[in-house]
């Protein structure tokens, strides 16, 4: 982002469901940087902490609430405390996922519903009550993080993928009926994304890839979560206002691919 940019969005909210560890936690320091007062989200308090800390050592305005996206009392309580302290909510990220894969045939239905209830419900309740705010202030953007998984699937991984595909239909329907507000919606599709560098100090570790790994993608490497963090402040900026509705795939030309088994 130019200097120009950066001065936009100084003292601009964003909202990042999920903002506590891996894409998240990169999405937050990101904004943070660029001028950004930050709302984080997340059901892991030290984690959460921890990067609130890291963001005020920055200089930066943060706060974190300890929050589960779908229990709707959760959300509506972070978005009304992050309204309060920050004054108003210019994008939000609905980032947080949770996968629960094994065997289809013995997937038990409450792990299928909770997967949906975190990725799915969490996105269209962050969504509803951050837009009721924005809808007020006649401009706001909504950025989605779905997954290749929506696209394309491995065997055993039918929750998740459900779940980031609900996602993409959320995004575009939320695009329509939420446009007239000056309301735009946007998904990223993340790809093969590197976070074990991202977790909370006591969980991270430094990520090893073989070139088998790097050479499964056309751009030669395995993604970085500020990979997603660079999309996602594209999308955020004055300079995407003319898209909405629309699913950015960032994973290095993974899916465009072919790869054949030797």
């Amino acid at each position: 982002m130019g200097t120009a940019e950066h001065e936009q969005a100084r003292g601009n909210t964003v909202l990042i469901t999920g903002g506590a560890q891996g894409i998240g936690r990169a999405l937050a320091l990101r904004f943070a940087q660029e001028g950004y007062q930050v709302s984080i989200a997340d059901t892991d308090k030290d984690a959460g902490l921890e990067v609130v800390k890291r963001i005020g050592k920055e200089g930066g305005q943060s706060l974190f609430v300890c929050t589960d996206v779908s229990n709707e009392q959760d959300v509506g309580r972070w978005v009304k405390v992050t309204a309060q302290e920050m004054g108003r909510i210019d994008a939000l990220i609905n980032n947080a996922g949770i996968s629960s894969n094994g065997p289809v045939l013995e997937l038990a239905a409450e792990a299928f519903d909770r997967v949906i209830g975190v990725n799915l419900r969490g996105t269209f309740l962050s969504s509803q009550h951050a837009a009721r705010i924005m809808r007020r202030q006649g401009k706001g953007c909504i950025i989605n993080i779905s997954s290749t998984r929506a696209l394309m699937s491995e065997a055993d991984t039918e929750a998740y993928s459900a779940s980031k595909g609900g996602i993409l239909a959320l995004t575009h329907a939320m695009a329509v009926s939420l446009g007239g507000y000056g309301i735009r919606v946007n998904a990223i599709s993340p790809g093969w994304i590197e976070t074990r560098d991202w977790q909370k100090s006591a969980n991270a570790s430094i990520p090893v890839h073989s070139e088998r790994d790097k050479l499964q993608h056309p751009a030669g490497r395995v993604g970085h979560p500020l990979d997603i963090a660079a999309a996602c402040l594209f999308l955020a900026g004055d300079q995407a206002s003319f898209i909405t509705g629309q699913n950015l795939v960032v994973d290095g030309g993974m899916t465009v691919k072919m790869i054949y088994e030797e």
